[in-house]
């Protein structure tokens, strides 16, 4: 059976190909379009899917889309009649696109492709819980979702079992915790759906109490576990805003400048809302434990991507183990989709073993032509033994190096495949890679990419260290050897974002941090995602040697190509 899942119209649009409960293939289309974040109709996406494959839309036996979208225009449109007249700008803004595109999957891909088969809809946070339990492995689990919303849904409590997800409970918009953290992003001057993870890195620099009275202001937690905002604060029900003045008011300051360094009392009020929402979460997961009696948990939705509060949750909940999948947010429920509906078809198991490089990898071939087109002169490494030798010899000499390596990976996170890696045992490197390469705030931290069996000598991480730490999905206070050894990753609170690596998942990432090993008596290196700021991960040939050229990496590494750039 041949399922293809599809998301798109909100933000980060993907498609995944599953043949016989094996996921084959899984691409974001902002990786092909080169538009960051890109919502559209995701066509190149799924055309990747089907040429990998050697597939045409004539194998497909079900399209899954990761959502209903009558139920979301019902929503869409009570939330305008109860808020009208004054969102009535909005609504004439907005209400075209339901007719033209939103409304109409089934006739797109029609359209598109020439597919006449079946669609299934299925619930938004059905897609995310999906896309978390059935490759977590476990056999039971309880299953939380968060995002900022659904259908009508922010956040969902139920159980898996088997084969069989039951969602139990759920809090309805607008009380939604992604939309509250979005609405103190957008007032810190950072991006909504694009910069959240600016704001977690910036509430580092905070005082998490100073504005406690404040925020509780701003929500209130209940004793089954739910919450509701304070809705006097915000406009996102009928306002292309987020929230008014009485926000302003409240915190006493104006909006945070666009661009502006770290301001202390900015930086606090980031601090207050990450300490808020580890709270409600902590709350909402000690609910779910009580209710379901399981030491599992898996945990999806766009809340599921803060890494900070990810590292805490097993210290601060009675779960003893935690699965959140690669890709937690919107893209994940290209896949959810897709694995939920092959479930439900075939009433049989997926298979949860693999390793998230899911996109395009690229022949020899393609690689050299690019080179030659851009005139670009390479050396070619006969072995990959060889290869990791000479690579860790320039991360050893403070070399950066963009790595472009076998197919990409699925989700936000450069998890080896395509990345920029350095060593991290001068400080001042975060600056470098920060302002010369990455051109990004100079407050943004760095992730450790570390090898598994040394992990508990840089990190205090939980006992029962999540899989989903492979993702770089959980962030940890560095051990004093860490902050010492390592201090390019050591964020301003002395953690890190780290990345575990084994070698049955990506064998020659491994040997290029052993080789550093032996070389420097260090197993991690900082690892990024290989790409400017501004512009998704790359993903061609021709990408990577667009970001090597306009940035001081030093080496582009592509296969076993070199390309230095005293010789560019």
């Amino acid at each position: 059976m041949n399922i293809l899942g599809v998301s798109c119209y909100y933000h980060d649009s993907s498609a995944c190909l599953l043949r016989d409960g094996k996921i084959i293939s899984a691409i974001a289309e902002e990786r092909l379009s080169r538009k960051k974040h890109d919502n559209g109709f995701p066509k190149l996406a799924i055309q990747h899917c089907l040429d990998w494959s050697n597939m045409s839309m004539r194998d497909i036996d079900v399209i899954a889309f990761y959502e209903k979208p009558l139920v979301k225009f019902e929503r869409v449109l009570s939330q305008h009649v109860d808020e009208f007249p004054r969102g009535a700008k909005v609504f004439r803004e907005n209400i075209s696109s339901w007719f033209t595109k939103k409304l109409k999957i089934a006739e797109t891909l029609k359209k598109e492709f020439g597919y006449t088969g079946r669609v299934v809809y299925i619930p938004h946070h059905l897609s995310h819980a999906a896309s978390a339990y059935f490759l977590s492995g476990f056999s039971s689990s309880a299953i939380v979702t968060i995002d900022g919303v659904g259908e009508w849904a922010t956040t969902t409590m139920g159980l898996g079992a088997g084969n069989i997800i039951k969602i139990e409970k759920e809090i309805r918009f607008p009380h939604s915790l992604g939309l509250l953290y979005s609405a103190i992003t957008a007032y810190l001057g950072f991006e909504v759906n694009d910069a959240e993870y600016k704001v977690m890195g910036y509430a580092a620099y905070g005082k998490p109490d100073r504005y406690k009275d404040q925020f509780s202001k701003l929500i209130s937690l209940y004793a089954d576990g739910s919450f509701a905002l304070n809705m006097d604060y915000f406009v996102y029900t009928w306002s292309d805003r987020m929230y008014n003045l009485r926000l302003e008011q409240l915190f006493g300051l104006p909006p945070r400048p666009k661009e502006s360094g770290v301001e202390q009392e900015y930086a606090d009020i980031a601090a207050g809302l990450q300490r808020t929402l580890e709270t409600a979460v902590f709350h909402l997961l000690t609910a779910a434990y009580k209710r379901h009696k399981t030491d599992n948990l898996c945990l999806s939705g766009g809340v599921a991507l803060n890494s900070v509060m990810n590292g805490k949750l097993l210290s601060h909940t009675p779960f003893k183990h935690v699965y959140i999948p690669p890709d937690p947010g919107d893209g994940g429920g290209a896949m959810g989709s897709a694995m939920y509906a092959y479930v439900e078809q075939s009433k049989k198991s997926m298979n949860p073993e693999f390793f998230p490089n899911l996109g395009p990898s690229y022949p020899d071939e393609q690689i050299i032509s690019t080179l030659d087109s851009y005139g670009l002169p390479y050396d070619f490494i006969s072995s990959e033994t060889k290869l990791v030798d000479i690579v860790s010899g320039y991360l050893a000499k403070q070399k950066v190096v963009g790595w472009f390596q076998g197919r990409m990976e699925w989700g936000p996170r450069a998890l080896g495949f395509r990345s920029i890696l350095a060593s991290a045992s001068k400080s001042e490197m975060k600056d470098i890679i920060n302002a010369k390469i990455k051109h990004r705030e100079l407050f943004r931290p760095f992730a450790p990419v570390i090898l598994d069996a040394y992990v508990h000598e840089y990190f205090k991480t939980d006992k029962n260290l999540s899989e989903s730490a492979k993702y770089m999905l959980m962030v940890y206070p560095f051990t004093p050897k860490g902050i010492v050894r390592v201090p390019a990753t050591v964020h301003v609170d002395f953690t890190g974002r780290l990345q575990t690596v084994a070698r049955k998942d990506n064998a020659l990432y491994y040997d290029l941090i052993e080789a550093f090993r032996k070389k420097t008596g260090t197993p991690v290196i900082l690892n990024t995602s290989f790409n400017v700021r501004g512009e998704p991960i790359v993903c061609s040939p021709r990408d990577a040697v667009e970001c090597f050229l306009k940035t001081d990496i030093d080496y582009l590494v592509m296969n076993q190509y070199i390309v230095r750039k005293d010789h560019v």
